[in-house]
């Protein structure tokens, strides 16, 4: 992607939308610049976002490509993942792209398997058979779609999270890096492989089900014991693309500390 250069424009917007979070007089990005003598609570005070003392040295750039595709990603519907499928070079850039996550201490938590052409339906009936067991009253339909949750996108990436534990004795957690931490590098995994289908021209959707908790099912994909999944993403051609859904609003979900 072509980096663009900043236009003036976008770059007031921006800082337009941040103001509306800061206190009277003061920037939502450097809180501590003062309030100039003189001036009480309440006082239109120049915005110093806006109106910078200094001139920067330099415009930084900006990648607009890569801003549109993160501000216009959205999870398909299930049904609307078909073919074609990613190759397996499209399909080993996006995994690629995926693993460059925040990882502390480089421990790499996690993993892929890919589930791919018959396999998803030998996979489906495996969870088609737990399904029958846990639920003798299901009716035909409700056992059917138990079987075909794993076969309407072409391509399933299951993320398996794979916490590290102390390499001494791995009865024992971690002696620096939590386990919560693995975990949520695990979550930044997921995500970035959604932007990285998306970015190749393909949906995916994250998605987990019951299945995903099941040990009988992470025992049959070889999961360990302390392993679990982070979840499956459905990869595929999206037909028909949604239209985008309601965000919130940026003044309901952040404050100025």
């Amino acid at each position: 992607m072509q980096a663009i250069p900043c236009e003036g424009r976008a770059k007031r917007a921006s800082a337009e939308g941040l103001a509306k979070f800061a206190r009277p007089g003061q920037s939502w990005i450097n809180p501590s610049v003062a309030r100039p003598a003189g001036l009480r609570r309440g006082d239109d005070v120049p915005n110093r976002m806006t109106q910078p003392t200094v001139a920067p040295l330099s415009t930084p750039p900006i990648n607009q490509p890569a801003l549109d595709l993160l501000t216009r990603r959205r999870s398909p519907k299930l049904l609307a993942l078909t073919t074609p499928a990613p190759s397996d070079d499209e399909l080993a850039t996006m995994l690629g792209i995926a693993a460059r996550v925040p990882d502390h201490g480089q421990l790499v938590p996690w993993r892929f398997i890919v589930i791919a052409g018959s396999r998803r339906e030998d996979l489906g009936q495996l969870i088609g058979g737990f399904f029958d067991a846990d639920h003798p009253e299901a009716d035909a339909t409700q056992r059917a779609e138990a079987r075909k949750r794993l076969t309407h996108a072409p391509v399933v990436v299951a993320v398996v999270s794979s916490p590290r534990r102390d390499p001494t004795d791995p009865r024992r957690p971690h002696p620096k890096i939590p386990e919560r931490e693995q975990l949520l590098s695990a979550g930044a995994v997921c995500m970035n492989l959604l932007l990285a289908a998306k970015a190749c021209g393909y949906g995916a959707l994250w998605l987990t089900e019951w299945y995903a908790y099941d040990r009988r099912v992470l025992d049959a994909l070889g999961l360990s014991a302390h392993e679990s999944l982070a979840g499956f993403i459905h990869i595929g051609t999206e037909r028909d693309p949604r239209d985008d859904r309601t965000r919130p609003r940026l003044a309901d979900i952040v404050t100025a500390y």
